[in-house]
């Protein structure tokens, strides 16, 4: 019986729809490690693998192989499912399985996807049928997530550059994360907050009333985690210009390295000439549409979170006043953010990302 594994098998038949749905059972992260085992087990036996290879290469036993291969045959998706299941068996066939996974990927005429009663009347199953179905097959047209890819012709130097200015900081140079958050809204509730009280969360009006906004610039010290801050009623070249000479008088006779994103007003000619002035100022940039890898972003998320969004203010002066304090008890037990990517990992994941993109026809 073992030599008979060591022959090539024959294919295992898998449609596109299946292949489709075990690829991505197979590489994503939340899959369990045994439904990820037995995807890539199935997909190598649709290419012909012998089960002894694909035994040897995921490090299990030939029976594991043809278990799986055999479940997959008889049931196809369904077949890699845990145990006995509950209730009615599926009065479904294979089938009907492969084509409610072909028609879930491709939008209905008029609309952006499918709802269960829609698919069910198009096919002639239940809506319960199509919910077990897309169980099964992880699909979950219901959901969708954002994405973006830098294009910047510079990606490689950028990343390369920031991340090590945040691993491996120059010696006896101070590198700060900076940006500006613009349009912060000062807004009052039309009536009191009610507080929180066992039993109760805190409530508070959908209605408000808009007492102005502000700009907020900060900068958020790498190596210690302490923020400094300046408001300003605009955001352009002359307010950055102003809180830059905030920083060199918040942190004299130390090489400044500044960590930014690629808007405009970093990089206007009076900003040239200010740096020019002001040997000791080193600016950096992130590359576009990568944000996220200024670390002062976190700090923003996190003022947010805590002292802005659940806030009421009955002016501009109270919004700032509120944000003074936020930050003054961050810097007195203020620690540093943790940075785990290197560039390299960064890099690699963004080229397998947009190779995937780019062989997808967009």
């Amino acid at each position: 019986m073992l030599g008979m594994a060591n022959h090539p098998a024959p294919p295992l038949a898998v449609s596109e729809s299946e292949a489709e749905t075990l690829r991505a059972m197979a590489r994503a992260g939340t899959t369990e490690q045994r439904t990820a085992l037995r995807a890539k087990i199935i997909l190598q036996a649709a290419e012909g693998v012998a089960n002894v290879a694909i035994a040897d290469e995921l490090g299990i036993s030939v029976p594991t192989v043809g278990l799986w291969r055999t479940r997959f045959k008889e049931r196809g998706l369904a077949g890699l499912a845990d145990g006995p299941r509950t209730g009615r068996p599926a009065i479904y066939g294979r089938e009907i399985r492969e084509r409610v996974l072909a028609t879930t990927l491709t939008p209905p005429e008029g609309a952006t996807h499918w709802s269960t009663r829609r698919l069910a009347k198009a096919v002639g199953v239940s809506p319960n049928t199509i919910l077990r179905i897309w169980r099964e097959g992880r699909l979950k047209p219901h959901r969708t997530e954002t994405f973006k890819f830098s294009r910047d012709p510079e990606l490689v130097a950028k990343v390369t550059d920031v991340v090590g200015l945040y691993l491996v900081p120059p010696e006896r140079a101070i590198v700060l994360s900076v940006d500006e958050k613009t349009q912060i809204q000062a807004l009052d509730r039309t009536q009191p907050m009610l507080p929180m009280k066992p039993g109760q969360v805190e409530r508070h009006t959908h209605d408000y009333k808009r007492n102005g906004t502000l700009v907020l610039s900060a900068a958020l010290e790498i190596a210690t985690g302490e923020v400094t801050t300046q408001t300003s009623a605009r955001h352009r070249a002359t307010e950055f210009l102003d809180f830059l000479n905030l920083l060199v008088r918040t942190y004299p006779r130390r090489q400044l390295h500044l960590v930014l994103d690629n808007v405009s007003t970093h990089k206007t000619p009076d900003v040239q000439k200010w740096l020019a002035r002001h040997k000791r100022v080193h600016l950096h940039f992130t590359p576009t549409s990568a944000s996220w890898m200024n670390q002062i972003e976190t700090w923003f998320s996190i003022l947010s979170r805590q002292a802005i969004r659940r806030g009421s203010f009955e002016s501009v002066r109270a919004l700032v006043a509120a944000i003074e304090r936020f930050t003054r008890e961050w810097n007195t037990g203020a620690s540093p953010f943790t940075w785990v990517k290197t560039a390299d990992e960064i890099l690699a994941k963004a080229v397998r990302k947009t190779q995937a993109t780019s062989g997808a026809g967009h």
